[in-house]
């Protein structure tokens, strides 16, 4: 089975329904819990890289000291942004997946789906009860 690592943090709902869509296809992951384990700060800007995505779109602000820090200001730049990052890895948005179909930040959950290398397994419902892959492992 093809490798699949996820950037998780298990506090937050999104990226435990994205484990657990990862887990419906058959794939058990590599899992770095990156606030305890944050990447490096090379590390970061390539996952960001390869996402193809500014680096201020996976700055996370809900919960973070993203405002404390003056964080929305346009003026600072991605190696500021990254310096913030390494700081404070709470701000680091979640969770990010990686595998060998690409690197995504996986937002909202069912996004995952794209980069998955394996089909689900059977229905999944997101810990809400939304219901985002039928019994025949089709997408909902």
């Amino acid at each position: 089975m093809s490798a699949v690592t996820i950037y998780h943090n298990p506090a937050c709902g999104t990226s435990r329904n994205v484990l657990s869509l990862i887990r419906n296809a058959g794939i058990e992951p590599t899992i770095i819990e990156y606030l305890k384990t944050p990447p490096s700060r090379a590390e970061l800007a390539d996952l960001i890289r390869r996402m193809g995505v500014p680096v201020r779109s996976v700055l996370r602000e809900k919960g973070t000291p993203y405002h404390e820090l003056g964080l929305d200001d346009p003026a600072l730049t991605d190696d500021q942004l990254l310096d913030a990052m390494m700081a404070h890895p709470i701000l680091i948005n979640r969770p990010i997946v990686v595998t060998e179909r690409g690197v995504m930040l996986a937002r909202p959950s069912e996004a995952v789906l794209e980069i998955l290398p394996a089909p689900q397994q059977g229905e999944f419902r997101k810990e809400d009860g939304e219901l985002v892959v039928d019994a025949s492992g089709q997408r909902a």
